[in-house]
């Protein structure tokens, strides 16, 4: 897989807009992934594929001076409206990274959270063990997907982009999750509202998939 043509699509989307337009669409389902970590005043948090740093925003209220949340992006136009979002927040921290190469510390982090990023990767079970060794002992990391095999209305999408993708299955990603030395404490798919005057889309009758591991202790 192509991560120049990843960051392409990234960057163009970051330039439309379309950075403010996913916050607002997988907010829902991002904050039942973020809910899950259960952060608290001095964690350390991570974002892998942080777009605009919503998430690393939201975490920022709850880690505190003591804390640190930190977001990449392979982006850079990501990582610069995240980094003119946050302006003010002192305990937040943005960069340009193209997953697993970032340079973080190893088993530093309580809690790590991705939303729509991994099934971009060139190496999916790789990036997963990448993400357990950043994990401090007990940290969970929680991974939200719309692209996977039982959501159908999501095959298109690699042809639609032009951009390869990891297509697994939920029982595909649970046991990439095990493989890579995670303890899956849940799996689930989680259904939007349906909003007044919306119709019926995957997003209400499939739902977005979440998984949630922890590294052993």
């Amino acid at each position: 897989m192509s991560t120049t043509r990843v960051r392409e699509i990234f960057d163009d989307w970051a330039q439309r807009g379309r950075a403010e337009g996913m916050e607002l669409g997988h907010a829902f389902s991002a904050r039942v992934g973020f809910e899950r970590l259960g952060l608290e005043s001095g964690d350390r948090y991570l974002d892998v594929g942080c777009g605009n740093g919503y998430t690393v925003r939201w975490a920022a209220g709850l880690i505190g001076d003591e804390g640190r949340g930190v977001g990449i992006d392979l982006s850079d136009e990501m990582i610069a409206r995240a980094k003119k979002a946050s302006a003010g927040l002192a305990n937040v921290d943005f960069q340009v990274a193209e997953f697993p190469a970032h340079g973080l510390e190893p088993a530093s982090f309580r809690g790590i959270f991705s939303m729509e990023v991994l099934y971009y990767l060139p190496d999916v079970e790789g990036a997963l063990r990448a993400i357990t060794a950043l994990l401090a002992p007990g940290g969970r990391f929680a991974c939200g997907v719309d692209y996977y095999r039982e959501n159908e209305a999501s095959h298109s999408w690699p042809d639609d982009l032009g951009c390869p993708m990891e297509l697994l299955s939920m029982r595909g990603w649970y046991g990439a999750f095990e493989a890579a030395g995670l303890d899956v404490l849940e799996q689930q798919c989680v259904q939007y509202p349906l909003q007044q005057g919306e119709e019926p889309s995957w997003k209400q009758t499939q739902g977005s998939l979440l998984t949630v591991g922890r590294r052993p202790r």
